[in-house]
């Protein structure tokens, strides 16, 4: 004879809300150990990586090994943690929402501002205009290609995003830095986990930068909005 019993299942549910607590705070981890790596200019070690986690070296090589297994991670030669190629191959994946996401705010911007709009994202190193919208209505503008690279240092949207590094949100502008006769105005993307970028425009005139500079600092809080 068979009777119903109201606790039959409460080992079981129990084992199962304790695997989905250890999966959760082994996730955790994993996430907490990409960011520190990605922070560490010169790799980590695992026993640096295990002290600033606060847990056990064996509980950093089991993350390790998963995460290499993936690619986020790899060993240098001389055995220090730093991020690995899948990560860039999810961060291209990425790409095109963010470009997609940014859009409806580059379009008002090119519109407003009478100049073609731009975000510029980090990669590798160096600035690249991610996304680009040239204003409907003017007679001239600058044709600036998606893709085109630049150094941080140079040109507007390479300053605005080392100014975000500093904490700095304020609009920058340059004059001929990239382009001789092409002005630029931009301010950084802020706020948003894990990228670095600025919003911006391009002209072949200079640029009112006081009633520039308020439009493209709305824009850029528009795209975190929109990427948050």
């Amino acid at each position: 004879m068979n009777f119903d019993r109201p606790d039959a299942g409460v080992g079981r549910v129990d084992a199962a809300v304790g695997r989905s607590g250890e999966t959760s705070q082994t996730l955790d981890r994993g996430l907490r150990l990409l960011h520190l790596v990605a922070d560490a200019s010169g790799g980590l070690t695992v026993t640096e990586a295990a002290n600033r986690l606060g847990i056990g070296r064996a509980a950093v090589y089991r993350l390790v090994s998963a995460l290499t297994g993936h690619g986020m991670l790899r060993r240098d030669d001389e055995g220090r943690l730093r991020l690995g190629a899948g990560l860039l191959h999810l961060a291209r994946r990425a790409q095109p929402l963010l470009a997609e996401g940014a859009l409806p705010a580059l379009r008002r911007l090119a519109e407003q501002a009478g100049a073609t709009a731009h975000l510029t994202v980090v990669e590798g190193g160096e600035g690249v205009a991610l996304a680009v919208v040239e204003p409907s209505w003017t007679s001239f503008h600058v044709a600036y290609r998606s893709g085109a690279r630049h150094p941080l240092d140079r040109g507007a949207a390479g300053r605005a995003i080392l100014a975000g590094r500093a904490g700095r949100a304020a609009p920058v502008s340059s004059s001929g830095e990239l382009q001789a006769g092409a002005y630029g105005v931009a301010a950084p993307v802020l706020g948003v986990p894990g990228l670095e970028a600025s919003v911006g425009v391009v002209a072949l005139a200079p640029l009112d930068f006081d009633t520039i500079g308020p439009q493209v600092l709305a824009a850029a809080r528009a795209v975190t909005t929109a990427l948050s």
